[in-house]
């Protein structure tokens, strides 16, 4: 600037009340300059000497260390620039790849911010790092700028708030992100809630029917559709009928049974009363048939139930001569007399399926218990004729016993393992004795 200052003032042309003054004595080479002097108006010209001039070497050193500081002010102004352009890139790249995730849900739902992991907590604090990591560069630019105007050179104002801006835009998008992936979860747990409560409902309905059927609750298609399940050989699965005999002086016991076990099926029926535990006994066990115990006399009937299938049995008896008849499916195979003749069958008693009496409803012995199924057992205190069997073997019709009828109220079961289930149609039980 003091060099371009003497050049001006050696051209200068007085303006107002300032004149331009030369020297009396300018001839080249004389080692007088002119001089730019302020002069009062309307006052002659004033000679003023000044020294000789700087040397021309002088000159062009000062210029030359002049233009090396402005070359290197402009090439440190210039890597910060730089410098700044690279920042700018790598913020808009992952300004690219935020803009990316918060699109790439809606898409195959892939991760497509690459760096990103897919749970949202590593989301969030990945966010978070590379939001505390914009803010250091922030800081370090701003450290820079600062450096900068110590040095007097300045600093982009315009960059600065670029990077400002792209770090407001970051911020967003993590605010959105964190919203959306609260809302995410709330809506996860809300849905885990109602799937929980869904399933405990469930649950609580099974428990509910199955405390019904060890219970002998109803639910039923009526009273007499179902049946007692005896899955196990043991002294303590049995069924008990609540009700009880009167004194009878005939009888008619009709039931439907399915058993596979061996050898011998057990006993699906015995009545005990006090001073006689077999009044009535229908047992199967060993190698023996089936035989039929009344006041502890025995009669063999010639019945064969030990296949698997259902089947509709009915015996008949009377004290007069002890007459015996049996039936099965609905057909009379064998009959007998002089079974416990003149003897009537004792009141009070117990009633157990599924368990010989060795005492009056106890004292079980697990050899002779029945392994299978039994159903709708009745008795009547009269002989049926053989035409109301085969009604009731073929599915024609269900006469309930007139002294003790299948009634779900009036079976207990006992035992774990023993249970109350529901029975087949007539005829698919009529269909499997004809297969």
């Amino acid at each position: 600037m003091f060099f371009l200052l003497r050049l001006l003032c050696f051209y200068a042309l007085g303006l107002g009340y300032g004149k331009l003054v030369r020297g009396q004595d300018d001839t080249p080479g004389t080692g007088t300059r002119l001089l730019c002097r302020v002069i009062p108006v309307g006052a002659d010209t004033c000679l003023v000497p000044v020294g000789p001039e700087p040397n021309a070497a002088a000159q062009e050193e000062e210029l030359r260390n002049t233009a090396m500081q402005l070359r290197e002010t402009i090439l440190q102004q210039k890597e910060t620039i730089v410098n700044q352009l690279g920042t700018i890139n790598e913020l808009t790249a992952k300004l690219s790849l935020c803009e990316s995730a918060s699109d790439g849900g809606n898409k195959d739902n892939q991760n497509t911010m690459g760096d990103l992991p897919r749970d949202p907590n590593d989301t969030i604090d990945n966010l978070g790092k590379t939001m505390q990591s914009l803010k250091d560069r922030l800081e370090n630019l701003e450290q820079q700028q600062q450096r900068a105007n110590t040095s007097g050179t300045s600093f982009p104002s315009e960059l600065r708030d670029l990077l400002q801006s792209r770090l407001g835009d970051l911020e967003k998008q993590l605010l959105s992100k964190v919203n959306n992936l609260e809302e995410e979860k709330s809506l996860l747990y809300n849905e885990t809630a109602a799937h929980r409560q869904k399933t405990e409902s469930t649950l609580n309905s099974l428990l509910t029917r199955i405390n019904e059927l060890e219970k002998g609750g109803g639910g039923f298609k009526s009273p007499e559709q179902f049946k007692l399940v005896l899955p196990l050989r043991t002294n303590y699965l049995y069924g008990r009928m609540t009700k009880s005999l009167p004194e009878m002086y005939a009888f008619t016991l009709c039931m439907w049974l399915r058993s596979s076990a061996g050898p011998g099926i057990g006993t699906p029926f015995s009545y005990g009363v006090p001073g006689q535990a077999n009044e009535i006994v229908l047992i199967e066990w060993g190698n023996n048939p089936i035989e039929l115990l009344i006041n502890d006399k025995v009669a063999q009937l010639p019945l064969s139930v030990r296949d698997g299938r259902w089947h509709h049995i009915c015996i008949t008896w009377t004290t007069r001569d002890g007459l015996w008849e049996a039936y099965q499916d609905g057909q009379r195979l064998g009959a007998g007399d002089n079974l416990a003749p003149w003897h009537p069958i004792k009141p009070g008693g117990a009633i157990i399926l599924g368990q010989e009496q060795d005492i009056v409803g106890g004292r079980f012995d697990a050899t002779q218990a029945f392994v299978g199924e039994l159903s709708q057992v009745n008795i009547w205190d009269n002989v049926l004729k053989p035409s109301d069997i085969l009604t009731m073997a073929n599915c024609s019709s269900y006469t309930p016993g007139n002294v003790v009828s299948w009634l779900d109220s009036d079976v207990e079961v006992f035992g774990g393992g023993a249970a109350k289930l529901p029975l087949e149609l007539c005829q698919d039980r009529l269909s499997e004795t004809e297969s």
